[in-house]
């Protein structure tokens, strides 16, 4: 009987050090473990770090080089990087059952045991010493740095009530409460935002991570903890709020740096993955891949916006809530009509603002414009530098003059006409507000043939709104919607003389 060779069903039923001992069984740390079964993993052509989109060619291949190295890693990025996830993902390297002695403070390994009670045990019963079997989810420690995090939560202290109980001295090593770290013994051990921890306690970690053993108050421990440390860190953290003490960087083997998504297609396949739908939404409501690009787009304007604080960086986050509260709109809407499906539209982006305000941190130039206002000129960028992918750019046409393919749709609006586009409009009525303006259907025709009626209406709206972003229109928020009207008409539309603004 090969222990390698035994399904976790037949691991299960070994209940002793002496059966374990007869399969061949033979102890290996943690880091070999992930290195061995990453080996395992690339040669079967599977992959890990499925549902990591962007990586592929970035962060993957240098975490996988930091395994097969087998090192502690350190993940350095802006918030919202897919850190936690991908260390949290590291579980699937780990063996499915590791034999522990039973009830064993550390998780030992029944051939290497290290706690007292564990060695007790092994001496006192030998190969008799009962056994235990734990899940890799059962081997994955995660504590969030913050600045009362203390050093008897990691490593450990005396805890005097044991003491008292068990009538021990505190002399005796059995009165020693172990901390995170060294309960994690054999698993992975995983510390976010580690600037934030406090200086001292930093170097608390120095022996464990060089010489993998531990100091406790007076007792003289050397307790050759096995574990697969995994650090994150925000850059923002290196200069606001703490850093990682020097020493203790260095003895991190491999730092990686993440990043956000290189392109507008990988941010979609982020949110359609992780976007929170009922079914109900999904079979009702209809989003086209352009009102998808516009929520990805959202995101990379407030990443390169003067308003948004880049030190902070703009989280995955802000997209996966703004397509959530996108679908929301549409729902709504559609409840307040009795209609059973329906397509998404401009107006329902109004949906989004409260998804922005939340999820961006402002300089003090955005304080100022008011988190609202920077909101709503992040939707109006992103039409902006979408519509160029549609519609012939405005700029240009703007220098032709006559001929240009926006023409009739100007003289219409300078001759006083205006457009309501109510956020609650039933179809019926949103279509008929869109048909009524001269030129609008022919401009989508020209250049966006569709045979989709639904998303025809969407870019009808979608030129409202680009031209109104190049300034060839004027575009006013309502209570209850958007007007459009002419710019130069609505610049000079001053109040006459008593009445009221």
């Amino acid at each position: 009987m090969n222990y390698q060779e035994l399904s976790a069903k037949q691991k299960l039923k070994i209940n002793t050090l002496g059966e374990l001992k007869s399969t061949g069984y033979q102890a290996q740390s943690i880091k070999e473990e992930l290195r061995n079964n990453l080996i395992q993993t690339k040669k079967a052509g599977k992959h890990v770090f499925d549902g990591i989109w962007g990586y592929e060619d970035t962060v993957i291949p240098d975490v996988e080089r930091a395994i097969l190295s087998r090192h502690n890693i350190n993940f350095l990025g802006l918030r919202g990087q897919a850190k936690t996830r991908m260390a949290r993902m590291m579980t699937m390297l780990l063996d499915e059952y590791i034999p522990v002695v039973k009830d064993a403070p550390l998780n030992d390994d029944p051939l290497i045991p290290i706690s007292k009670f564990a060695r007790d045990k092994v001496t006192e019963f030998g190969d008799d010493t009962p056994i235990s079997w734990m899940n890799r989810d059962e081997r994955y420690t995660e504590k969030l740095a913050t600045p009362d995090v203390t050093i008897a939560d990691l490593i450990g202290d005396v805890d005097p009530i044991k003491a008292a109980s068990l009538k021990l001295p505190y002399s005796d090593e059995r009165v020693i409460h172990f901390g995170l770290v060294p309960r994690s013994h054999r698993g992975i051990f995983v510390i976010n935002e580690l600037p934030d921890l406090q200086a001292r306690i930093q170097v608390a970690l120095f022996n464990i991570l060089q010489e993998g053993d531990i100091q406790i108050r007076g007792f003289k421990l050397r307790m050759p903890l096995d574990v697969q440390f995994v650090f994150t860190a925000n850059p923002e953290d290196y200069t606001n709020r703490g850093s990682i003490v020097t020493p203790l960087k260095d003895r991190i083997d491999s730092q990686i740096i993440t990043h956000y998504p290189a392109s507008i297609e990988i941010g979609k396949k982020i949110t359609d993955q992780e976007a929170n739908l009922t079914n109900e939404q999904e079979e009702g409501i209809e989003i086209f891949d352009l009102a998808k690009d516009l929520v990805e787009q959202i995101a990379m304007e407030a990443r390169d916006s003067e308003y948004v604080d880049a030190k902070s960086g703009v989280s995955a986050r802000l997209t996966i809530s703004a397509y959530e509260n996108l679908v929301s709109s549409c729902e709504r809407r559609m409840l307040l009509s009795g209609d059973e499906k329906t397509n998404v539209r401009l107006t329902d982006f109004i949906g989004v603002i409260p998804a922005i305000t939340g999820k961006v941190e402002l300089v003090y130039e955005g304080e100022q414009e008011g988190p609202g206002i920077v909101a709503n000129n992040l939707v109006g960028k992103a039409i902006r530098s979408q519509f160029i992918n549609y519609f012939p750019d405005p700029e240009k046409e703007r220098k032709k003059g006559k001929g240009s393919p926006y023409e009739q749709l100007k003289d219409w609006f300078e001759k006083g006409n205006m457009v309501d586009m109510i956020f609650d409009a039933n179809e019926i009525e949103y279509r008929k507000e869109l048909k009524n303006i001269p030129g609008l259907e022919q401009l989508v025709d020209k250049y966006q043939k569709t045979s989709h009626e639904g998303f025809r209406y969407f870019l009808m709206e979608f030129a409202l709104f680009g031209l109104a972003e190049y300034s060839m229109l004027s575009k006013h928020q309502l209570e209850h919607g958007m007007q459009f009207k002419d710019l130069f008409t609505s610049m000079f539309n001053l109040p006459e003389l008593g009445d009221e603004e």
